[in-house]
């Protein structure tokens, strides 16, 4: 009765035992910090709160709402959203991270329980005359059920169960055999310890984060792109309704030039650099006609309103290009933000907590391998299953516990990538480091340029005040017989560009703007667009 007693008490401890390390090794899967998991509603879509004031003021609302036929009429912020809805390229990169997460789903795999089970049936005849003059015929029915799961902690667990039946015709009873047994085996070197067998599902985690600054990067991209394509599809509208009103002009000249000329007060050679002029300015006419086409086109695959007669749709901007009433805060603010938010120095500090991730994995391939393991089981022996089930509460049971050691001696391979991962996550720190300053260099641009942009405007302003009155004189002069045709159409072609150029200072302006805010990564939050990767990743961000 002691005896029995002691292996009851051993099996409930053991039994107590392995509860608590499956409950351990659960815990530690789902200890996850929330950076580590990325909202499918996050990836899957983008949304938009309030405007911000660095979009120029409209007293239109914004809506993505477009009729199936006729012109499309949209904002800024209508094209934007447009685009996030609809266009194709951000529909394939919003793939990407719930194809990634698929991978965590595999590593998690690997601590998934596993049901097994068996039935074989053996038979056999064998002839020995010397114990008995008939054929000795042995039957044998095995029969087994069993669960494993292999635990983060490095711990290969499993129950089973099992009965065996044979019979002879050498005896009329047949014999049952049943067991029911649990297993262990613990590494305690190589394979050990929840850092380890955890690395690669948070290496699969940090690569979908990954993934969510990368949408996040080539959203901000297409954001910027239908912002700079809207003011260019309205800088040229502008520049066609220039030209006209400039071709206008110029053959008003003409009719001058021949009244002129009619009345002998100019020579007939007056009349060419007048017909010339009309010429040029019909030029310019046809030019930015065929850039507006083009312009409308790259609006149209940008919004890719939902529509099958797509590109033969008109664009209607209903913003003009205006200065934004903006004030920059000095360089080293908006340094700052960039070093916060800009989605590639992110990802590069992601980088680096896998190359940390991958060098526990490698220095963990040094060690020796070292297991434990521990089978304990209870068999019963009857003449019926029945029984026999019952009889493994009986004294009979089987316990085999040990080591196992293997060692290579020279280890090459696991020494080759240990000292590789050490390299790589040297290398990483660099890039990183290279990658700082490269930032700094963007941002610190754009913001010159932003600045000249936005002193360029003021300057052009000026200019073509001068040349309206250049070009205002050289006509009255023109018109009381001291001047020529030719000055005349210099002084208006003069008028003409600079007319232009104060126009593109401000789609300059406004273009600068959107590339200052694309490179400090904060032009979807200026937007008021919420994305996925809106978090800064920590410089010193562990990966325990």
């Amino acid at each position: 009765m002691r005896k029995k007693k002691r292996i009851h008490n051993l099996a409930a401890i053991f039994v107590t035992i392995v509860v608590c390390i499956v409950l351990a090794s659960c815990a530690s899967m789902d200890n996850g910090s929330a950076e580590d998991h990325i909202g499918t509603s996050m990836v899957s879509s983008f949304s938009t709160t309030t405007e911000r004031e660095s979009t120029p003021p409209t007293d239109h609302k914004t809506t993505t709402t477009v009729k199936p036929e006729g012109p499309i009429a949209v904002t800024v912020e209508g094209a934007i959203l447009l685009a996030l809805e609809n266009n194709h390229a951000l529909k394939v990169e919003k793939f990407n991270p719930d194809i990634l997460r698929t991978a965590e789903e595999e590593e998690l795999s690997v601590f998934d329980p596993i049901l097994t089970g068996g039935y074989s049936q053996f038979r056999e005849k064998i002839d020995k005359p010397s114990v008995s003059s008939l054929e000795n015929l042995n039957n044998e029915i095995n029969s087994n059920l069993g669960v494993s799961e292999y635990l983060p902690t490095g711990t290969d667990i499993g129950i089973d169960m099992s009965t065996d039946q044979s019979w002879s015709n050498l005896y009329s009873d047949d014999l049952y055999a049943s067991r029911v047994g649990i297993s262990i085996t613990q590494a305690l070197l190589r394979g050990a310890g929840l850092n380890y067998n955890l690395a690669s599902l948070r290496q699969a985690r940090l690569d979908t984060r990954t993934s969510a600054y990368e949408l996040r990067g080539f959203a901000e991209a297409l954001v910027a792109q239908v912002e700079e394509t809207y003011w260019d599809y309205a800088l040229t509208q502008r520049q066609i309704k220039i030209f006209l009103e400039s071709l206008k002009l110029a053959e008003q000249q003409k009719s001058e030039t021949e009244e002129m000329i009619t009345i002998g007060v100019l020579a007939e050679s007056e009349l060419t650099a007048a017909e010339a002029e009309i010429a040029l300015r019909r030029e310019g006419l046809i030019n930015a006609r065929s850039n507006l086409d083009k312009t409308r086109l790259q609006i149209l695959r940008l919004l890719n309103p939902p529509d099958t007669n797509l590109w033969q749709r008109e664009i209607i901007l209903l913003h003009e290009p205006k200065v934004p009433d903006v004030e920059l805060d000095d360089v080293e603010s908006h340094v700052g933000v960039a070093l916060r938010m800009r989605q590639d120095l992110n990802q590069a500090r992601l980088q680096i907590q896998l190359g940390d991730l991958e060098i526990v994995k490698t220095k963990n391939g040094l060690l020796p391998k070292m297991d434990f393991f521990i089978n304990l089981g209870k068999t019963g022996y009857a003449g019926s299953f029945g029984s026999s089930v019952r009889d493994i509460d009986g004294d009979y049971y089987d316990i085999l516990a040990g080591v196992s050691l293997e060692y290579p001696f020279i280890n090459r391979k696991a020494r080759a990538e240990h000292r590789k991962s050490l390299l790589s996550r040297k290398q990483a720190e660099e890039a990183m480091k290279n990658l700082v300053q490269l930032v700094q260099v963007d941002v610190r641009s754009a913001y010159i340029e932003a600045n000249r942009a936005k002193e360029q405007i003021a300057a052009t302003a000026a200019t073509g005040a001068f040349q309206m009155e250049k070009a205002r004189i050289e006509t009255e002069k023109f018109r009381v017989g001291k001047s020529t045709t030719l000055l005349v159409a210099q002084a208006q072609r003069d008028l003409l560009s600079s007319r232009i150029a104060e126009i593109q200072a401000i789609a300059n302006y406004l273009k600068a703007l959107i590339e200052l805010y694309r490179l400090e990564g904060s032009l979807l939050e200026r937007r008021g667009i919420m994305a996925p990767g809106r978090e800064p990743v920590p410089d010193n961000a562990g990966t325990e």
